[in-house]
């Protein structure tokens, strides 16, 4: 085993809703990788992605292209997209063909952003499950936008999507929420960041929905919803700013640990010259209260005060 040639290749499937940034992503952390010494391959899956940021290794529209189901099967964006999906599971010869000349490089795959394809339909699981079959340890990387936090009755359904995303895609698992430097821009968070990240104690979150008269009314909906939520106990979220490395790195950490990969004596070595700056020699990276400093307001209000308006 010590001697022989790395057959497994790793890697990421970037999943998440439209505009959650999956694109985005895929530039930032494979500038990150590559800087750290990783050859990595951006794998381009979703055929509605145009005017690509990044330098693209295989692109799905080589093999099909949304515009043309669209106009010849006279279908709307979701139908064609699906579609598209569907004709990719039935020709994966193409995909191996395109992957297999880049075994040994670090994969990122931008997948598409239809929600119903991590939720419940069944092509992009068919390629993520014939993937690991080429021995490739692909760990799902899902992204939401963190101004979700500011609305409760928006965070439960992302809660939900986010479970049922987990449950269906079937693959090592981590949930991120996106753009953390515009966190606060649609509203305040009701509590402190780690509330949100480590999915505390939700009864209080249905509290703050009783306060809205709309609301009021599905309130044992709520309460079924959250206690699903609350018995799987699955989700958490770690925040991610992809303009900050140290944000950057935090996520790495947590990807690596799910799919398996090791660090390298040189790679280890790049990450400590890239890290010294901002985290010190201790090499410690600043936990969810340090992430709340920097990117949220202080409130102005006693916490007396904030458990009246509650």
């Amino acid at each position: 085993m010590a001697g022989a040639a790395p057959a497994t290749a790793f890697g990421q499937a970037v999943i998440g809703p439209p505009g959650s940034g999956k694109t985005t992503y895929c530039l930032g952390m494979s500038e990150f990788l590559r800087a750290l010494g990783r050859r990595v391959a951006v794998v381009n899956l979703d055929p509605a992605n145009e005017g690509l940021p990044y330098e693209c290794a295989v692109d799905v529209g080589e093999l099909v292209g949304l515009g043309d189901v669209m106009d010849a099967l006279r279908l709307g964006p979701n139908g064609g997209l699906l579609y598209c999906m569907e004709y990719l599971e039935a020709n994966l010869d193409w995909l191996r063909a395109k992957l297999d000349p880049l075994r040994g490089h670090y994969f990122l795959f931008d997948c598409p952003g239809q929600v119903e394809l991590c939720t419940h339909h069944g092509a992009l699981r068919s390629i993520f499950s014939q993937m690991a079959q080429w021995d490739l340890r692909l760990t799902a990387v899902h992204l939401v936008d963190s101004h979700y936090c500011t609305d409760p009755a928006k965070f439960i359904s992302v809660l939900c999507t986010s479970l049922a995303t987990m449950l269906h895609v079937e693959l090592p698992h981590v949930n991120l929420l996106s753009k953390m430097d515009l966190i606060e821009h649609y509203g305040k968070l009701a509590f402190n960041l780690d509330y949100y990240t480590e999915v505390l104690d939700l009864s209080y979150l249905l509290d703050h929905l009783a306060s809205d008269p709309f609301f009021r009314h599905y309130r044992q909906l709520n309460e079924k919803l959250v206690q699903l939520i609350e018995d799987y106990s699955l989700v958490s979220f770690i925040p991610l700013n992809i303009q900050d490395k140290d944000s950057i790195q935090r996520v790495l950490q947590a990807v690596d640990k799910a799919n398996g990969y090791c660090f390298g004596i040189q790679e280890q070595r790049s990450l400590e010259a890239m890290m010294s700056a901002a985290v010190g020699a201790d090499f410690h990276f600043s936990s969810t209260l340090g992430i709340q400093e920097k990117y949220l307001a202080p409130s102005d209000q006693s916490v007396e005060q904030e458990a009246m308006q509650l």
